[in-house]
């Protein structure tokens, strides 16, 4: 399933500003984290018995898996729907996928107040199969490994052009790979399809904590559904952010392939929500204008605006457009993840919670190590779509204006 020449590495030098401004906040990140195991979580944290999850688990998780499922939603579009035109969008979303999945598992290890009975979960006699907790930690360390190995062949392919040991084994183990490459595509199909609808699953058993607008029996259904559309808008704002910071051309065809297939998706969810809010009797409370009901509606409108916006052909075919409307897209599916596992929850009287300083700076952290692991990668491996060397370009662009010329001189001679 490798695509040899079909991508190619930003041949720019890794040390660069935003580079330093990343590593910086990453640093801080990490001596915050570098206190919470000295300390304990309580000195970075204002989690408690009521609130135990705070926004390392509703961001960095539930919110940016979500936003991590670029290469759950093209392996979606690629190989079951067989439209290969994606194909070179895809290892930049894997890339994307392979590290928000890679730091979420590391924002739960943050979050474990025991953290040292982690290895527990690597001893069978002591799984829980009753747990929706352990099916989604398999499931998203499962799938955090097979990311690694579908990004696999980009990582042979730079290694095997040298003449060393490494790369004599690298192209050994290139085209057997290829081989069985489509053994981990399926199971890259298949694992957030379990643990994506599990993260709404959890959420079920909240009956009398979370708020009515977002409890629903329905929850792992919209939160598969919010994966997806959410997966194609992150990689819309990928593209379009790394295109305009290397100074590329905009893969504006594909993208807007993309932004056409995201109404659709978002129709039926939102039909979904306001289906079950009518059914429940609880759309009064939705637009009863309390706290709950205005940070429904921002969500509610985020992705409303967004996608109807993207129903505009022009919209769709222009980048800034493009880039606005995966921010709508994000900012509103990415806030209604928040609303189930942070805003929406109450666990009862007396208990009150809102991040401190350093899990927000741990948080922004982990995001900056993210982004700068991402400019090291497309630095050092074929990430990024090839069609735009110059040579393509240029015989695109020849081509273009051969078949018009072609097409002037055919009417001249009618």
């Amino acid at each position: 399933m490798a695509h040899e020449n079909e991508f190619v590495t930003i041949d720019r030098k890794i040390i660069t500003r935003p580079f330093l401004f990343l590593l910086t906040v990453t640093i801080i990140g990490f001596v915050f984290i570098a206190i919470r195991y000295v300390k304990g979580i309580g000195a970075v944290s204002n989690l408690s018995d009521g609130y135990p999850w705070g926004i390392w688990i509703a961001y960095d998780v539930a919110t940016g898996t979500a936003i991590a499922c670029g290469g759950y939603a093209m392996a979606i579009l690629i190989y079951i729907t067989n439209k290969w035109k994606y194909h070179s969008l895809i290892r930049s979303a894997l890339l994307t996928s392979l590290f928000g999945y890679g730091l979420a598992g590391l924002s739960v290890t943050i979050d474990l107040g025991r953290y040292w009975n982690l290895y527990n979960l690597f001893i069978p006699s002591r799984w829980q199969f009753n747990s929706v907790m352990f099916e989604v930690a398999m499931c998203v360390m499962a799938y955090t490994l097979v990311l690694f190995i579908e990004f696999l062949p980009a990582i042979l392919e730079k290694i095997k052009g040298k003449d060393n040991r490494l790369s004599k084994l690298a192209a050994y183990i290139y085209p057997k790979l290829n081989n069985i490459l489509i053994f981990f595509i399926v199971l890259g199909i298949t694992l957030p399809t379990m643990h994506q609808s599990s993260l709404g699953s959890m959420m079920t058993i909240a009956t009398h904590k979370l708020h009515p607008i977002w409890h629903t029996g329905f929850l792992p259904l919209l939160f598969l559904i919010n994966c997806i559309y959410l997966g194609f808008a992150a990689v819309i704002f990928e593209s379009i952010l790394s295109s305009f910071g290397f100074n590329r051309k905009y893969e504006v065809n594909e993208l807007s392939g993309l932004a056409n297939i995201i109404p659709w998706l978002t129709v039926v969810w939102v039909s979904i929500r306001i289906g079950d809010l009518i059914y429940r009797k609880e759309i009064s409370d939705a637009f009863s204008g309390d706290f709950y009901s205005v940070m429904f509606l921002i969500e509610f409108l985020l992705i409303f605006i967004g996608s109807i916006m993207l129903l505009n052909e022009k919209i769709r075919k222009s980048p800034r457009w493009l880039f606005i409307t995966a921010c709508l897209i994000l900012f509103g599916g990415g806030l209604y993840r928040m609303n189930v596992y942070i805003i929406g929850f109450n666990p009862g009287y007396g208990w009150r919670y809102f991040p401190s300083f350093s899990e927000f700076m741990i948080t922004l952290g982990i995001v900056a190590f993210e982004v700068l692991l991402y400019l090291i990668f497309v630095k050092m491996f074929p990430v990024l779509p090839s069609g735009h060397n110059t040579e393509v370009i240029v015989t695109e662009e020849v081509l273009e204006k051969s078949e018009k010329m072609a097409g002037r001189l055919e009417w001249q001679e009618r």
